[in-house]
Parts: structure tokens; C-alpha cells; sequence
């Protein structure tokens, strides 16, 4: 880990911290609708969105399951937040996919109780692009009527798994999808209705 790794975070941790907190929470009350923000942190090999949300919603109540283990980023962000590693998907009360194509069931990650659906783990993946892959439907709270999505590179299970996901319901993981500068929202309330023969 070097010394330019620990440099990096919020130029303005109060300020940054508030707005990605508020992003956030924009995304996940409206489902399907990209959320502007964060500027790329300097050293780091994360792109800005997931980068600021680690930073805002991370702290050392919170494990984090990375995807690619070892790499700079859980020492950058224990530095910054103190949020321990997570060693498996289901400890995880974050966990941050990076390749998606080779990202872990849902149903390894914590789901919660009936009794605490609040223990249930949200999972931060990275994807291509929030507005070029198969169109899907989706539909619920915070949604009018009806929203339609494109989020390219899912693999070819992960509408299916979602679907059980959903049906747990009040237990379940919720999403935050990033790429770039944006976050897309999926929690666990949304139905989604596949088209394109996906």
C-alpha cells in the first residue's frame, strides 16, 4: 500500500459524504432513474460513483466483500472508514463486484431475517453501461407505472435470480449498479419483466 493510496478520499468530507449519502437514497427511492455522482478520486482504480459511495455509506460496523481480493482498494478504504474485510460474500454487509460477468449468486450474499430485513447485505457492481444492454421492465415503489432499463453486461442468470430475490421479500439484497460518475438503484421491492428474449 503506498503513501499516494492513503491520500485519496473525500477533498471535502462533510459536503462530499452528505451528497453521495443523498444520491444514494435518490437512486433507491427511484428505481431505474441514473443519479449523477462524485468526481474520479485521484490514485485510485475505482471508478468515482463506487469510489464515493464506499466512502459515504462505509464504516467499521460495515464488512466489506471484495470480488478482487488483495488489491489497494480495501487497505484505501479501512484507512479512510475502517470498514474491515469481509473473508466470505455472506459476511458482507457491502460487497463490491467489479467484474460482473463473474459475479457471485444473489443468494450467496446476506439476506436478512423476517424479523431484521435490515441485515440484508447491498451489493455495489460496476457495469459497462447503465443505458446500453437488453431492455427490462421494471415496476414498483418509486416507479411510475413503469420504467424501462438497460444495464449491459449482466449475466444470463441474474434477471432469474432477481426474481427470487424479489419474492423473499421483506428479506433480500438490494443493488446499487455504478459506472463512471452515475448509480442506478435496485432494491429489493422492484419486479422486473424481461424482454428481448433475455
Amino acid at each position: 500500500m503506498n503513501q499516494h493510496a492513503l491520500s485519496a478520499g473525500f477533498a471535502d468530507p462533510v459536503h462530499e459524504a452528505q451528497t453521495a449519502f443523498r444520491a444514494v437514497l435518490e437512486a433507491l427511492s427511484r428505481p431505474g432513474q441514473p443519479v449523477a455522482i462524485g468526481r474520479p478520486v485521484k490514485g485510485l482504480a475505482l471508478g468515482p460513483a463506487m469510489a464515493h459511495l464506499l466512502l459515504a455509506l462505509t464504516d467499521d460496523d460495515t464488512p466489506v466483500w471484495w470480488q478482487q481480493a488483495g488489491g489497494e482498494a480495501a487497505d484505501w478504504l479501512r484507512f479512510h472508514t475502517g470498514a474491515p474485510v469481509a473473508a466470505a460474500p455472506a459476511d458482507a454487509a457491502f460487497a463490491v463486484i467489479a467484474d460482473v460477468g463473474a459475479m457471485p449468486a444473489l443468494d450467496r450474499f446476506a439476506a436478512g431475517s423476517v424479523e431484521s430485513p435490515e441485515h440484508a447485505a447491498t451489493l455495489l457492481i460496476e457495469v459497462p453501461s447503465l443505458s446500453a444492454g437488453p431492455a427490462v421492465e421494471w415496476h414498483g415503489p418509486g416507479i411510475r407505472e413503469m420504467q424501462t432499463v438497460r444495464l449491459a453486461g449482466l449475466p444470463a442468470s441474474f434477471w432469474t435470480q432477481w426474481q427470487a430475490n424479489h419474492a423473499a421479500f421483506p428479506q433480500g439484497v438490494d443493488i446499487v449498479f455504478t459506472c463512471a460518475d452515475a448509480v442506478l438503484g435496485l432494491p429489493r421491492t422492484t419486479r422486473v419483466r424481461r424482454l428481448e428474449g433475455i
